[in-house]
C-alpha cells in the first residue's frame, strides 16, 4: 500500500534481540520519539503534525491490530489477524481441502503500514527478508480483503517484497538491501520508521549542534522544483518509475531535484487520476489553474503537510483555498449559492486500480463538461515523461521493460528498441546489470535465446548476485544440457532471492532427475517455508515422499 507512514522510534539493540530470540513483543520496542527534539523549540508544529496520517500511520504491529477475520473466495483462504501473548499474528487455513491443497499456517507480524485513513497492512520477516501480508484493511468500505492485483489470486502470495524504493514513503533511514534479495537485510529495513522531520528538512545536526540556530531547509525556501520534490518524492510514481544511472529510489535527499534521481513515465494522452491512487501531481500539471499560476502553484497552496483538516470542516476549509484566488465578490455570490463543496463538482473523486476499494480526488480542476470529454479521451501505448523532462534511451527501454511485464507486444518491441540503443551508445553501459537482464528477459521472451545468455552473463559479471539474471539464465543452461552449471546458478539465485520461487521449484525438479531426492526436497521446503500455498511445489513433495515419484528415474 502506498500510505505516508510515520513510526514510533524502534530501538536498534531492542528490535535486533526481538528478530533474533523472538520472545519481545512489539509495544516493548517502543523508544523516544526521535522527532521530540524539534518539540523544544516547535511545540505547536509538533503536536499539530503528530495527529496527522503521515504521523500516526504506522507502529508496532501489536498496537494497531485491526482484528480480521474472512475467507477470499477466489483462493479458497480463511485469513484471520488476533493478539495472542501481547503479540500480533496472521493465520491462514483453507478449511476442509485435499491433501494436495491442504494449508494451515500463521506469522507473526511486525510492524503496521497505514494510519486506517484509507488502510492498513503488516510487515513480517522470514530469514532476514520482509514482506507484506497478502491482505489489507480497506477503511473506505470497512472491510479487509485482498492485497491490490491479488483479488483473484488462486493461491495465498506471501512473498510480496517490501524493499527500499518502496520503504522510502514508508519510514525514515531506509537502509540499503543486502546483496541479491531486494527485501534482504542485515537486520532491520529501516533504523526509524515513517515519516519523521527530516524527511522534509533534511539532516538537522547543524541546526540542533548550534541550539537551533544554524542552518535547517526550509522547502518554501528552496526554487520550485527542489520545493516540489519534497513532496513529490513520496506523492508522484507516474506508470513507470526508473532510477537515473548511478542513482537510486532512496538517494534521494530533501534539497535536491529529485528529477536529477528518478525519472517517472507516463502514457501519452492521460488524464486524470487514471486509476492511480498517487497521479495527484500529473493531473494538477493539467489544470488551468497550475498552468496560469505557474510556480506560485504548489501542493502546499491548499496542503499543510504540518496538520490535518478535520471532516466536519473540509469543505469550509478548501472553499477558502480556492476563494484566495477566485475572489470576485459578483462570481462567488452567483456561482451556485446552494452547494459551497467546490471540490464535488470540480475534483469529483474517482476509483482507483493500484489500491482496491479506494478513491482518488481529480487535481485536474476542471469543470465538469471538461471532466467527462477528457477522460473519454483513450491513452496511447506510448510513454512519455511527467512534465515532458528529458530521459535517456536507458531509461525509456527500462520504463518501456516494466509495461512488457504484462505481455504488452508494442512495449516488448519499443524496451528492446531502446534498450539496445543505450546498450551501444555509452561505454557506461557495460556495467548496468539492471540493463542487460531486461534485455536479456526480452530476448529470451522473443525467442533470442543467443541474446539473452550474452545479456545475462553481462548482467552477472556486472552483478554477481543479480538474482533475476541467474535464474533465468539457468533456464537456458539447463534446455542447452548444461545441467552443472543450471544447478550452480539456480542454487544462487533461489538464496539471495526467495522470491525467485521458479528457481527454487526448477532446481528440485533438476536434483530429482538427477537422483538426489533429499536436494530435492530440501528446495521444495524452502519454497514451501516461503511461499507455503505452491501448489505445484506441495504437490511435487507429496510425490516424492509417497513414492509416486522415483528420484532418478525418466
Amino acid at each position: 500500500m502506498r500510505h505516508r507512514t510515520h513510526f514510533w522510534v524502534i530501538s536498534f539493540l531492542v528490535t535486533t534481540a526481538m528478530l533474533i530470540a523472538g520472545s519481545l513483543s512489539a509495544t516493548q520496542q517502543k523508544a523516544q520519539d526521535p522527532d521530540a527534539v524539534c518539540a523544544k523549540c516547535h511545540r505547536q508544529i509538533y503536536d499539530s503534525y503528530k495527529r496527522t496520517p503521515m504521523a500516526r500511520a504506522s507502529g508496532p504491529a501489536a498496537d494497531g491490530l485491526i482484528p480480521g477475520d474472512f475467507v477470499h473466495a477466489a483462493s479458497g483462504v480463511r485469513y484471520r489477524l488476533f493478539l495472542q501473548d501481547g503479540r500480533a499474528w496472521l493465520s491462514y487455513q483453507r478449511p476442509d481441502a485435499p491433501p494436495e491443497r491442504a494449508l494451515d499456517g500463521k506469522q507473526q507480524l511486525i510492524y503496521y503500514l497505514g494510519s486506517g485513513k484509507r488502510g492498513r497492512t503488516y510487515l513480517f520477516q522470514q530469514e532476514g527478508f520482509w514482506f507484506e501480508i497478502p491482505v489489507n484493511w480497506y477503511a473506505k468500505k470497512q472491510m479487509w480483503d485482498m492485497a491490490p492485483h491479488f483479488l483473484q489470486a488462486k493461491e495465498m502470495p506471501l512473498t510480496l517484497p517490501v524493499d527500499a524504493g518502496c520503504l522510502r514513503c514508508h519510514a525514515s533511514d531506509v537502509q540499503t538491501p543486502l546483496p541479491g534479495g531486494r527485501n534482504h537485510y542485515a537486520v532491520l529495513p529501516f533504523l526509524y520508521g515513517g515519516i519523521g522531520c527530516s524527511a522534509c528538512h533534511g539532516d538537522p545536526s547543524a541546526h540542533l549542534a548550534q541550539n537551533g540556530k544554524g542552518p535547517i531547509l526550509n522547502p518554501d525556501k528552496l526554487d520550485a522544483v527542489r520545493r516540489e520534490s519534497v513532496c513529490l518524492q513520496c506523492h508522484l510514481e507516474g506508470e513507470s518509475t526508473i532510477a537515473r544511472s548511478g542513482h537510486t529510489l532512496i538517494s534521494y535527499r530533501p534539497g535536491d531535484n529529485l528529477f536529477d534521481n528518478v525519472i517517472f513515465f507516463v502514457h501519452k494522452n492521460t488524464t486524470g487520476p487514471a486509476g492511480r491512487a498517487t497521479s495527484q501531481w500529473e493531473a494538477l500539471l493539467e489544470s488551468k489553474c497550475k498552468q496560469k499560476s505557474g510556480d506560485k502553484l504548489t501542493c502546499t497552496t491548499c496542503h499543510d503537510p504540518h496538520s490535518t483538516v478535520e471532516p466536519e470542516q473540509h469543505v469550509s476549509y478548501y472553499r477558502a483555498k480556492c476563494l484566495a484566488c477566485h475572489s470576485d465578490a459578483v462570481f462567488i455570490a452567483k456561482h451556485h449559492p446552494e452547494n459551497p463543496d467546490c471540490a464535488s463538482c470540480h475534483m469529483p473523486r474517482q476509483s482507483t486500480a493500484d489500491i482496491a476499494h479506494e478513491q482518488v480526488t481529480d487535481h485536474r480542476i476542471q469543470r465538469p463538461a471538461g471532466l467527462l470529454v477528457q477522460s473519454a479521451q483513450a491513452p496511447s501505448k506510448e510513454i512519455t515523461t511527467v512534465d515532458n523532462l528529458p530521459a535517456t534511451a536507458r531509461e525509456y527501454g527500462l520504463a518501456y521493460a516494466q509495461i512488457a511485464l504484462h505481455g504488452d507486444p508494442f512495449a516488448i518491441q519499443q524496451a528492446m528498441r531502446y534498450l539496445k540503443e543505450a546498450e551501444h551508445s555509452d561505454a557506461v553501459q557495460a556495467s548496468d546489470a539492471e540493463l542487460h537482464t531486461q534485455l536479456g528477459f526480452l530476448a529470451q521472451r522473443t525467442g533470442d535465446n543467443k541474446l539473452a545468455i550474452s545479456e545475462y552473463e553481462s548482467a552477472l559479471k556486472a552483478d554477481p548476485y543479480k538474482s533475476a539474471a541467474a535464474g533465468d539464465l539457468a533456464v537456458l543452461r539447463a534446455q542447452a544440457g548444461d545441467l552443472t552449471d543450471a544447478i550452480s546458478l539456480w542454487q544462487s539465485a533461489f538464496k539471495e532471492d526467495p522470491e525467485q520461487l521458479a528457481a527454487g521449484y526448477d532446481l528440485a525438479v533438476v536434483e530429482c532427475a538427477q537422483g538426489n531426492a533429499a536436494a530435492a526436497v530440501q528446495a521444495l521446503n524452502r519454497v514451501l517455508l516461503f511461499s507455503p500455498d505452491d501448489t505445484r511445489a506441495h504437490a511435487f513433495l507429496l510425490a516424492i515422499k509417497s513414492g509416486t515419484q522415483q528420484c532418478g528415474q525418466r
